[in-house]
């Protein structure tokens, strides 16, 4: 069947085309409804079911004949090892370590913290969380113990689960010291931590609290599968809101099995025994969704990467691992490409190693640039595909299935509408917008299977941030347009939340930091276009009244400020005083301006402007820090 067939069968008959689907996953017990709709707007995927993903992406296969095929392998330039688990390695690990979970008092239901490196325990960490029916929650590790304890005061965690540290490139990061300081920040306190030391930096334990991962394994009885509605939460994801609250995404056992076993043949055309390697982190959805759950629950042998495209040691890095390991396809970022593309234009480091097996990449996390999507097509000669999905959403909400049938690349679009996904572009009054015409790129509900059922704890807020801009339609936040062949073209963001490297942060956030600086008035943070990261932070700040001292001691203590409030990952390094903000007459400052200017885009004076001659004066303060250019 043609792309156009399979896509007009999932929006005319979704309940037979994802009972279909869901055939691929083992179930204790069948559905009573593929679609549950009788509590609109929260619909429900396979309600009455009873599954585990854990027996599904384990179990299933080392009992089934996959027993001794390699599940899991950990590459690891920065600790120069390479270790690999069959999967009946892995699911033995992870019985044990769901042994240890349940002899800490975690039952079916109760939450886990997950703050861990790139290491094969983290991915052991979440499918024991799976294997017993426990809700866990990954934090990125060497994230901000102050962003950690507003996790742990909304997950209200009974374990939380760590490392002694990460590493980074060279650098060694401390993830216990990071970890302590936030359960002394936060009102809810764990019953226990379990530390997995590493001999790069072992942390000291708290008597009575911190358990070693090590020892307690060795101790534990292996745990069974657990049973869960389909219904039920597997994990919760934190992403940013523009309150700077975090928004805890909710992904349920059975629609999450399904559409991601779904994906892997149809979206990425993988089959089961396949070497698959998405290069992300488990901190994000990406290794959630594509590194641990749909190549496992699909039988594919997933990679897990410690390190970086350039610098671990050189930018052949992803070359060597493809080729090492037989890699058919690789799911990255562009930011990774592009870094890959400054350090070895020619792509020198290529002609080292034979990718013989290797048959496509894909892209996601922000926009691919067409210049980079056109020179990873020259250098690798296999098909390059950006596609377009959200934390929210866990898979493709856009993108070329080449399972299904490879159509014409357009680099700058994540091509057409994934099968099970309404995508419309509506304007301001709900109107559909013509071909061409950019407008809100909105998702007509019930959403697909895999996609976020509800805000952890939070129904009401799920409304509000998602639902309520147009009432039968999810929000994506993305503005955008249709062309004349269907294919999607996603622009920006419509809110202030700005894309670094494919790490959503809110801009809101930032300024909220530097406000808290004594000697800052008024701030202003806009998203400026980065050739590398996508996006970077640019800080405007006004000082208050009376303030003499040396501005570049100011602006040194407001990027460390942010560096500890937010995290390294939000890359803020360009900060610039001035006298006064842009505003309209009703005080609103004109962040889209500003944003424009840096950008070096046209822009037109805002009508509602207070003060027009105060342009002139942002233009000469953001050339001062390498934005903007006279015109």
């Amino acid at each position: 069947m043609s792309y156009e067939e399979i896509y007009a069968r999932s929006m005319g008959d979704p309940e037979g085309f994802w009972g279909e689907a869901a055939a691929d996953i083992d179930w204790v017990k069948p559905w009573d409804k593929v679609l549950d709709d009788s509590n609109k707007p929260f619909y429900r995927w396979f309600s009455g079911g009873e599954l585990n993903t854990c027996y599904n992406a384990l179990d299933r296969h080392a009992d089934g004949g996959r027993g001794d095929q390699p599940a899991l392998i950990h590459d690891s330039p920065v600790t120069d090892s390479k270790t690999t688990y069959t999967y009946s390695e892995l699911r033995d690990a992870v019985a044990k370590f769901a042994g240890v979970l349940k002899a800490q008092g975690v039952d079916k239901g109760d939450r886990v913290i997950v703050y861990m490196p790139m290491i094969p325990e983290a991915a052991i960490a979440m499918l024991a969380c799976a294997r017993i029916g426990a809700v866990y929650s990954v934090v990125f590790g060497g994230f901000a113990a102050k962003e950690l304890a507003t996790r742990i005061d909304d997950a209200k965690p009974k374990v939380i689960v760590s490392a002694s540290c990460g590493i980074e490139g060279a650098r060694v990061i401390g993830y216990k010291p990071l970890l302590d300081q936030a359960i002394e920040l936060s009102a809810h306190k764990p019953d226990h931590t379990v530390i997995f030391q590493r001999p790069q930096a072992v942390a000291a334990m708290q008597e009575g609290r911190d358990v070693d991962w090590v020892e307690a394994a060795a101790a534990a009885e292996p745990a069974d599968c657990v049973p869960v509605a389909a219904t039920d939460p597997l994990y919760i994801l934190y992403t940013s809101g523009t309150t700077g609250i975090p928004k805890g995404v909710v992904r349920d056992n059975g629609g999450h099995a399904v559409a991601m076993k779904w994906s892997m043949r149809n979206i990425y055309n993988v089959d089961p025994g396949d070497v698959y390697w998405a290069a992300s982190d488990v901190g994000w959805v990406v290794g959630h969704s594509y590194i641990v759950y749909a190549p496992l629950l699909h039988g594919c042998t997933t990679i897990m990467f410690e390190g970086k495209p350039v610098g671990t040691p050189d930018p052949g890095a992803f070359w060597r691992v493809i080729s090492e390991n037989n890699v058919r396809v690789m799911f990255t970022a562009p930011t990774a490409f592009r870094a890959i593309k400054r350090e070895d234009p020619e792509a020198e480091y290529l002609q080292k190693y034979g990718m013989s097996k290797f048959e496509s990449l894909f892209l996601a996390g922000e926009r691919c640039d067409p210049d980079t999507l056109e020179w990873a097509q020259t250098k690798l000669q296999v098909p390059v595909i950006d596609h377009w999905w959200q934390t929210e959403t866990g898979w493709g909400i856009a993108a070329n299935c080449l399972g299904i049938e490879q159509l014409p690349v357009k680099a700058g679009s994540p091509t057409c509408a994934v099968p099970g996904y309404d995508v419309q572009i509506l304007d301001e009054n709900g109107n559909q917008e013509q071909a061409g015409e950019i407008g809100r790129i909105m998702i007509k509900l019930p959403m697909p299977p895999g996609c976020l059922p509800t805000l952890w704890q939070n129904d009401e807020r799920y409304v509000e941030s998602y639902l309520s801009a147009q009432e039968g339609y999810y929000l994506t936040g993305d503005a955008g347009y249709k062309d004349e062949d269907g294919y999607l073209w996603i622009m920006s963001r419509i809110d202030d939340i700005i894309n670094v490297a494919g790490h959503r942060l809110s801009t809101g956030g930032m300024e909220e930091v530097l406000s808290s600086h004594p000697d800052v008035a008024e701030c202003a943070v806009i998203g400026a276009a980065d050739q590398l990261k996508g996006e970077l932070p640019v800080g405007l700040v006004v000082l208050k009244a009376g303030v003499d001292r040396d501005h570049e001691e100011i602006i040194a203590e407001l990027v460390a400020l942010v560096r500890q409030k937010i995290g390294p990952v939000a890359a803020f390094k360009k900060v610039t005083v001035v006298d006064r903000l842009p505003k309209t007459r009703s005080g609103k400052i004109l962040r889209g301006t500003m944003k424009k200017i840096a950008d070096g885009q046209e822009y037109k004076m805002p009508a509602t402007i207070d003060d027009p001659a105060i342009l002139d004066e942002i233009i000469e303060a953001l050339i001062r820090i390498g934005y903007a250019q006279k015109s």
